[in-house]
C-alpha cells in the first residue's frame, strides 16, 4: 500500500517563499508510483493541505489530519521542507513527536540547537572544532564599538542568531558600520552574533544519511560576487557553486572528517549542509543548516546529483529512513 507523505512547506519567517520551492520541487520529484504525496502550507494565519489545483483543506491540528472528498486523510511520515521557523527551530518537530507522526528531520532538541547559532558555536567549541571569534549580543544590551573591535577586529560579520537565507547579515568594514548592522540584525532577531571576517576559500559541505549510513557529499566551492555569500549571492545568481571544489586532496580530507564529525557532535539525523571558510589549509566551522534549500539549484541536490544521487532518490531515502527511526 502506498504512504501517505506530507510535504510541508512555507513557515513563518521571511524564508517562507524560498521554502514553497524547495517543497514543490520536493512534490514533483517524488515518485507517484510509491507515494501519496500531498503539499502542506504552513503559514501563520492557516495550516492547509493543496491538491493538484492548489485548493486548499483544512489540517486537523489535533492529528495533522484533513479531509478529502469526505474521507480522512492522515499521513505516515512528513517531509520537512520549511526553512526557518517552525520547522528549522524545532517547534514543528516537537508537536509532530507529541502525535506520534515520522518525520525526515533531525529530534526537535538538535533542530532548536543548531538553529541558534550562539548554542551550536558553543557546542562544536567543546569539541576543538574550530571556528571564528565572536560576541553575542542580546537587544537592548549595552553596544560598545571599542570593545567589539578589540575583540573580533575589522572587517566583521554581524548577523541574526536565528535566521537562515542570510536575511539581516552584514559586513561591517569599519567602525561607522557596526551600528546600522546591529540595527539590521535585530530587524530579523533580538538576539545577535558578531564574529570576525575569516579570509580564505569558503565551502558548503552537505552530510546526510544515506542508506542507513552517514555520507559526505561532494563538497562546493562558494565564490561570491558580492562581498560575501549574501542574499543575492544565494538566489539570485550572484555567486559561483562549483562541486566539486577547487581544494587540495588535504583541505578536502580535513574538511570531510570535520564536517562528519560536526554531525555526529550534534546529533544530526537527515539533510544538513554546513559552511567553512580555510584558513592555512585549516577548516573553520561556520553554520549548519538542517533543512537547506532543496530546488534543481540549490546546493546540496547539486552535490547528490556529483554524487550520482538522484533528486527522486535522495527524496525517498530521507523518507524510508524516517519510517525506520524511532524518535
Amino acid at each position: 500500500m502506498k504512504k501517505n507523505i506530507a510535504i510541508v512547506m512555507g513557515g513563518y519567517s521571511s524564508e517562507s517563499h524560498i521554502s514553497i520551492k524547495s517543497g514543490n520541487v520536493v512534490y514533483n520529484h517524488l515518485n507517484k508510483n510509491k507515494y501519496n504525496a500531498f503539499r502542506v502550507l504552513i503559514l501563520k494565519d492557516k495550516w492547509v493541505a493543496l491538491n493538484e489545483n492548489d485548493q486548499e483543506f483544512a489540517i486537523d491540528k489535533n492529528d495533522f489530519s484533513f479531509i478529502l472528498n469526505d474521507k480522512k486523510i492522515t499521513f505516515d511520515c512528513v517531509f520537512n521542507a520549511i526553512h526557518g521557523a517552525p520547522g528549522e527551530n524545532g517547534q514543528l518537530i516537537a508537536y509532530l513527536k507529541l502525535i506520534n507522526l515520522k518525520h525526515t528531520s533531525a529530534p526537535f532538541y538538535q533542530m532548536a540547537l543548531t538553529f541558534n547559532k550562539r548554542d551550536t558555536l558553543s557546542a562544536v567549541k567543546a569539541y576543538e572544532i574550530k571556528t571564528a571569534t565572536s560576541i553575542y549580543l542580546n537587544q537592548g544590551d549595552e553596544i560598545h564599538l571599542d570593545e567589539i573591535i578589540n575583540k573580533v577586529g575589522l572587517p566583521c560579520f554581524i548577523k541574526p542568531n536565528n535566521a537562515g537565507s542570510s536575511y539581516g547579515i552584514s559586513k561591517a568594514h569599519k567602525k561607522e558600520d557596526i551600528l546600522p548592522a546591529i540595527k539590521l540584525a535585530y530587524k530579523e532577531d533580538s538576539e545577535i552574533l558578531i564574529e570576525s571576517f575569516l579570509n580564505g576559500t569558503e565551502v558548503s559541505v552537505g552530510v546526510i544519511q544515506y542508506q542507513q549510513e552517514t555520507k559526505v557529499l561532494p563538497i562546493t566551492e562558494i565564490v561570491s560576487e558580492n562581498d560575501f555569500f549574501d542574499y543575492e549571492a544565494k538566489y539570485e545568481g550572484k555567486s559561483q557553486e562549483i562541486t566539486p571544489a577547487r581544494i587540495s586532496k588535504t583541505q578536502r580530507e580535513k574538511v570531510e572528517k570535520v564536517a562528519k564529525k560536526v554531525y555526529q557532535i550534534l546529533g544530526m539525523s537527515g539533510f544538513s549542509r554546513a559552511e567553512y571558510i580555510f584558513v592555512n589549509d585549516e577548516p573553520y566551522f561556520l553554520e549548519i543548516n538542517t533543512v537547506p534549500g532543496l530546488t534543481e539549484k540549490s546546493i546540496l541536490p547539486q552535490q547528490a546529483q556529483a554524487a550520482g544521487i538522484s533528486l527522486e532518490k535522495l527524496f525517498e531515502n530521507a523518507i524510508e529512513s524516517a519510517l525506520k527511526n524511532e524518535y
